[in-house]
């Protein structure tokens, strides 16, 4: 009999976690704590899988049940939903970490301490990560947005560090273009900003 949110509801724990079918695939785990888990059943090539969709309340039935659908659609085209979860969970991860200040630090590691560039050179970028890096530093480098690279910069600016704000821009444009072409992020933030410094009259 499938599942109603009346007797989702009145599903009460037990000693052993015990497990209530809704249909298709579709059933909810009782923990002996009371949480109420929603797993959804199928097959790949004979072994049986299993896809964790998240605990009711949280997810309603009527979500749940739209979650086995496009599972059950995602096999259908030979797709394996759980593996699928994992790999987004894991780049998810991996993406949070990768901060700005990190990836600048490794951007400067790789591309300039062992490409033997000048002593001055690692100074000034190590100078203009320290500038950004209180506004943007810890931001995953991937969801950083244009307005944010530009808010340290125009403060700059309004303290008379117009060359500065510039090779700021230019510094931070060449982390973000290492941090595409190593994966961390999809495109360079920077390069909508151009115009948006001043250049005062000589």
């Amino acid at each position: 009999m499938p599942l109603t949110e009346t007797r989702l509801r009145a599903l009460k724990p037990k000693d052993k976690p015990y497990k209530v079918t809704d249909e298709r695939g579709l059933y909810v785990e009782v923990t002996p704590t009371g949480g109420k888990l929603w797993r959804f059943r199928y097959r790949i090539g004979g072994a049986q899988k299993k896809l964790c969709i998240g605990s009711y309340p949280d997810i309603s039935l009527k979500q749940a049940r739209d979650e086995a659908y496009e599972a059950r659609r995602a096999v259908a085209s030979g797709g394996d939903p759980a593996f699928e979860k994992r790999k987004r969970k894991i780049r998810a991860e991996f993406l949070s970490a990768q901060t700005f200040e990190a990836v600048a630090r490794e951007y400067i590691e790789q591309m300039m301490v062992q490409n033997d560039r000048a002593d001055g050179t690692i100074v000034k970028a190590n100078y203009f990560l320290d500038k950004l890096a209180p506004a943007i530093g810890n931001r995953p480098i991937n969801e950083i947005e244009p307005f944010e690279v530009l808010a340290p910069l125009k403060r700059l600016e309004a303290t008379g560090k117009h060359e500065t704000a510039k090779k700021c821009r230019s510094f931070a444009g060449r982390v973000f273009r290492y941090g595409v072409a190593t994966t961390r992020c999809k495109s360079d933030p920077t390069s909508m900003l151009k115009g948006a410094l001043v250049t005062p009259a000589r």
